[in-house]
């Protein structure tokens, strides 16, 4: 059994460096092989799909989520790049240590991806490449991970191996006893000697972020023509009416946009919004309306209705700060040849409204379209305002309109915060607390956060689902039974031993050391996750044998299970980077290699220190 347990396990190592297989379905096929050789039986096949662990970790995925979509990440990034001015040592540092802290409690893909766009327009910006930067990004996440229990998932998973063996698990910032003088020696390499190291790449990547895009629909729409926000007066009609009673797109060609309520405020410094104002929308005193028509028109209205004018801010932060947020977005439709509206006479606001979504300004042969029923042609563009949802199924119901853009990827970029912002702030620091006070165990203070931020609305269901790594999930229940069929064939205890008798015997920072070399040298080719649970069943058994404490060995695990510094494949982070800053394999390398014998001398001096044996 054990012999064919090594064949499994070196096949598995194998599928994953070779790659042809997503993660996920190595493990799959690992698993089977485990139960079809009758290594394990089916409850213990399937033991990881119901493993806290695996629950914890798309929990994680689901709070990630609700901060990234309302607002927090994007805010963050935003001000990371601020902070740097001009100064390209400046955002070194700042987006290493920014990757480095959002990580730690957000997850590293997520970091990554936030900071990824912000760090290659940042770099061109200030006069340096991508290639400068983003190796950084993705060093500093993984690093910054080890700061909480949650930030990466191979410390759930040793301090999760550590409870089971019968020890206490770790605390939730306990390993940032280590991570934060791990952080810091990356920060200090990256400043010194890693900035020297990263390649010069040149790359075609200058990013089109929202201020350009929008640029390109004011000049191409001239949206800034009409777009008016108007206040309503104590002494307005329309006070206490619905929209309804009032035919303002037929009467006087106006059409009502957007609604903010500001009297009365909910909460006190709170003010809502009515995003998409319907038939039914009733109007108060101080509701300031956004409205497109034209100036004629306004100033009818205005005097009909007492209305005052607001001034606006410049047209783009206008858009930006009114009219896109993390649940709408704007987006440019182009009308194809194959199109069922293609020589069809529409009011075009009425034909839009249908799905939800506004039409904001029309185009042909890049003049704006001012007529308000118009023979739709091939080419003819339209910039739309809706819900991602709406815009999702109007695709859907019109499969040759051309969808340009994604409101969804640009909510994500938009940095305004809401009172569901703090609410999923607040869920997060429930979690910590729940965990640090001990009042729940930690997967269900993360299934308790989660429920928060679905009930609230913070991340739409879909959007949850969508927002959970099911590569990474599915691939670590997968795993989980090689842990198992580890001990369970004493291939564990063999390789224990080995550790033991070659290395402990000696001392047992030499098994320490043992153990890193080992962890990290698996996890420069296949996810950290997936040895850190090959390694975590190992190094407890290693420890107990000696009759010291397992806890700083399995500190080393997760250190090192994080430590995939020399190979692109190692994490998805890496990988994430690679293209974008035109890294080849030996970059990595270069560059990871004195990083991670840093970490390396630093591990063995701290460890036994902070976690005696």
């Amino acid at each position: 059994m054990m012999y064919l347990m090594l064949i499994i396990l070196a096949v598995t190592i194998a599928l994953f460096v070779w790659g042809k297989f997503t993660p996920d379905i190595v493990a799959l096929l690992s698993m089977l092989s485990l139960y079809l050789t009758g290594i394990l039986d089916a409850k213990e096949t399937l033991s990881g799909f119901s493993n806290p662990t695996v629950i914890m970790i798309a929990a994680l995925f689901i709070i990630g989520e609700s901060i990234a979509q309302t607002g927090w990440t994007a805010l963050a990034g935003k001000k990371f790049v601020e902070w740097a001015g001009n100064s390209i040592t400046r955002l070194l540092f700042i987006v290493t240590l920014g990757s480095g802290v959002l990580s730690g409690f957000v997850s590293n893909t997520g970091t990554v991806a936030t900071l990824m766009p912000l760090t290659i327009s940042s770099a061109w910006s200030i006069g340096t490449l991508p290639s400068k930067m983003l190796m950084p990004v993705a060093f500093g996440s993984n690093t910054g991970g080890l700061l909480t229990l949650t930030g990466t998932p191979p410390n759930i998973i040793v301090s999760n191996a550590l409870a089971e063996a019968g020890f206490e698990g770790f605390s939730f910032f306990e390993f940032a006893l280590i991570g934060l003088p791990l952080l810091l020696i990356a920060l200090l390499y990256f400043r010194y000697i890693g900035y020297k190291l990263l390649p010069k790449n040149k790359t075609n990547n200058k990013p089109i972020n929202i201020e350009d895009t929008l640029h390109k629909w004011i000049e191409a729409y001239k949206i800034e023509d009409g777009y008016y926000r108007l206040r309503i007066r104590s002494i307005s009609p329309l006070i206490n009416t619905k929209l309804e009673n009032w035919h303002f797109e037929k009467d006087y060609g106006v059409s009502i946009i957007r609604l903010k309520r500001r009297h009365p405020n909910i909460l006190k410094g709170i003010q809502t919004f009515e995003e998409f104002p319907t038939p039914n929308t009733e109007l108060r005193y101080h509701d300031i309306l956004t409205v497109k028509g034209e100036t004629d028109a306004i100033n009818r209205l205005m005097i009909t209705f007492r209305l005052g004018l607001l001034p606006l801010e410049p047209i783009t932060n206008e858009l930006k700060h009114n009219l896109i947020n993390q649940e709408v977005g704007m987006t440019e439709v182009i009308v194809n040849t194959n199109s069922m509206l293609v020589g069809r006479t529409y009011k075009l606001g009425d034909y839009f409204k249908r799905f939800g979504i506004q039409l904001i300004a029309a185009s042909r042969n890049n003049k704006p379209l001012l007529d308000k029923e118009i023979t739709i042609k091939v080419g003819d563009s339209f910039l739309l305002r809706g819900s991602w949802e709406h815009i999702d199924e109007l695709k859907k119901q019109h499969e040759h309109l051309v969808i340009c853009g994604s409101p969804e990827g640009m909510a994500k970029n938009i940095e305004n915060l809401h009172f569901k912002s703090y609410i999923a702030l607040g869920s997060l620091v429930l979690m910590i607390a729940l965990m640090v006070f001990d009042i729940l165990p930690g997967v269900m203070a993360a299934l308790v956060s989660a429920g928060v931020v679905l009930l609230t609305g913070c991340v739409p269901i879909s959007k949850a689902y969508k927002g959970i790594s099911w590569t990474s999930v599915v691939m670590i229940a997968a795993m989980i039974p090689m842990g198992i069929a580890l001990e369970k064939t004493g291939t564990a205890q063999i390789v224990a031993n080995g550790l033991v008798n070659y290395l402990g015997s000696i001392h047992p920072i030499l098994l320490l050391g043992g153990i890193f070399i080992l962890t990290t040298a698996f996890s420069q080719v296949i996810n950290n996750s997936a040895t850190a649970v090959l390694m975590a069943p190992i190094a407890v058994l290693a420890a107990t044998s000696l009759h010291i404490s397992p806890a700083p060995f399995m500190i080393v695990v997760a250190i090192s299970a994080s430590t995939a510094f020399l190979t692109p494949i190692g994490t998805t982070t890496n990988a994430m980077v690679m293209a974008a800053g035109g890294y080849k394999f030996m970059d990595y390398l270069k560059v990871g290699a004195p990083l991670l014998l840093m970490f390396f001398v630093i591990t063995l001096i701290l460890v036994p220190i902070i976690w005696p044996f």
